[in-house]
């Protein structure tokens, strides 16, 4: 496992730890997460730092929205299609990112799913960048919540 991997992992368990009391409601799965490194999302590099996971108040529940630490600003708003988890994976209680792996660029995150739930929310990218990640090494890490 290379220094980055490590990293983002790392943060991803340990923000986690910080998730279970950093949630707002179920209905809107806010959740609180830290990157200590940089993150891709579609159309954006999310600098190291702690951000909402909200699902936007739409009809459609489809629609995921990434605020700042203090919810003041919404840094993007992406569509996403649902993905399904083991049951296994969702009993453990924890919030789970999928992230993407590539050499030279910050990790992806492919999908993210609130705690205790089996079906997620996966982010759609543009064709070109889907096709790389498609490629790329996936690693699926599931906090403790």
């Amino acid at each position: 496992m290379n220094a980055k991997k490590i990293a983002v992992i790392a943060a991803l368990v340990l923000s986690g730890l910080m998730a279970g009391t950093a949630r707002a409601s179920e209905e809107d799965q806010a959740i609180k997460v830290n990157f200590s490194q940089a993150v891709e999302i579609p159309d954006h590099v999310l600098p190291a730092g702690t951000y909402w996971f909200v699902i936007a108040d739409t009809n459609d529940r489809q629609t995921v929205q990434i605020l700042n630490e203090d919810r003041s600003k919404t840094i993007a708003i992406i569509p996403t299609i649902n993905r399904e988890r083991s049951e296994s994976l969702s009993v453990s209680g924890g919030t789970s990112f999928t992230m993407a792996e590539r050499p030279g660029e910050p990790a992806a995150v492919v999908a993210w799913f609130y705690p205790g739930r089996t079906t997620g929310h996966e982010f759609i990218y543009p064709k070109q960048v889907e096709k790389e990640l498609a490629m790329a090494k996936h690693d699926t890490q599931v906090s403790g919540d």
